[in-house]
């Protein structure tokens, strides 16, 4: 495939060039042109892609050169504009923002829970929100057998959630160095706890705790799950972390729960609570799986569970997710050919 990844310079966009340059999911040799995308200030700059640079185009010249697949990381506002122009074209996008997420025509895909819900013709395929993933894989089977009834999420989420400015921010504090940058939160994140992810909306919550309600509900095609949620920001690199209460309609057998999060591909179950043994974003990062551990069941309510997730959500929550589903639409296409 001719392959872009608009977005190259940034966070996001590192890390998606990292996972493609591992060869786990695309294999090199699938990729016949690469084609780095960033905006206008970065036009001509050069970025390296398996030890060759290339030079990085804007969107108009990304467009008019027809890549198979688009990966974009670029925020919601440059989606809307450039993605249906990418699609017109005869790109796939594959949209890492929140901009095409709760559209009813566009699916949005955990590969590993509802690849099917990528339908022939379908030129925007939208990535969830990385807390939305790492909750969405570990949900997947246990709704399969038990049916949730209700969520209760509170995440507790890495400052690289919002991108280089909360990195700066966190390192910046930390070092006790005054640097002028914009600030990517309100107050202190260093020896701090912030909740709040996003924006608030008249209901008094925020845009990243909707998020979670919204699309979680969305990839597991279930509408009548009861969630509500809370997002805090922590001074945290590595990744994001989740406490979450289950309430099942149908009662459960602990050790089962524990069968079935063991055996679901891209989980890794840690959870030797006697040994101090559980799953830790410093753990995490850097890694594609998602882990989960603190398996309890929760004694103050029937059918009731509680779990303790962990992502790296640069990888899993975000880079490795999408190139997994450029990954799926290469294989689609070669059956295809076949």
């Amino acid at each position: 495939m001719k392959l872009a990844v608009v977005g190259a310079t940034g966070l996001v966009g590192s890390v998606i060039i990292r996972v493609l340059e591992e060869g786990k999911y695309l294999i090199h040799s699938d990729i016949k042109e690469f084609i780095p995308v960033a905006s206008e200030k970065s036009v001509g700059k050069e970025i390296g892609y398996l030890g060759k640079d290339y030079k990085i185009v804007g969107l108009s010249d990304a467009v008019e050169k027809k890549p198979d697949v688009a990966i974009f990381s670029a925020g919601a506002s440059t989606s809307l504009r450039w993605a249906p122009e990418f699609s017109k074209a005869g790109t796939i996008v594959i949209d890492n923002s929140s901009a095409w997420r709760l559209y009813d025509h566009v699916p949005l895909v955990v590969p590993e829970v509802n690849l099917s819900a990528i339908k022939p013709g379908d030129r925007i395929i939208a990535n969830p929100n990385c807390s939305t993933i790492q909750l969405a894989l570990t949900l997947a089977p246990l709704h399969k057998y038990f049916r949730i009834k209700r969520l209760v999420v509170s995440t507790y989420q890495s400052v690289t959630g919002s991108g280089i400015r909360g990195v700066r921010q966190l390192k910046a504090e930390r070092l006790d160095i005054f640097t002028g940058l914009p600030r990517a939160y309100p107050h202190q994140i260093d020896l701090n706890l912030i909740p709040q992810g996003g924006d608030f909306t008249d209901n008094g919550y925020t845009t990243e705790e909707l998020k979670l309600v919204n699309e979680t509900r969305k990839i597991l095609d279930d509408y009548t799950i009861m969630i509500t949620s809370t997002v805090v920001r922590v001074p945290v690199y590595g990744g994001h972390s989740e406490s979450v209460n289950i309430e099942f309609h149908n009662p459960f057998v602990l050790d089962d729960i524990r069968r079935i999060l063991q055996h679901t591909p891209g989980l890794v179950v840690v959870d030797d609570p006697g040994h101090s043994k559980y799953p830790m974003p410093l753990d995490a990062e850097g890694k594609d799986e998602v882990f989960v551990g603190r398996i309890r069941r929760d004694e103050s309510q029937a059918n009731s569970l509680n779990l303790w997730i962990v992502a790296d959500n640069l990888r899993k929550g975000a880079a490795t997710n999408a190139v997994q589903i450029a990954a799926s639409i290469t294989k689609s296409t070669q059956k295809q050919t076949e």
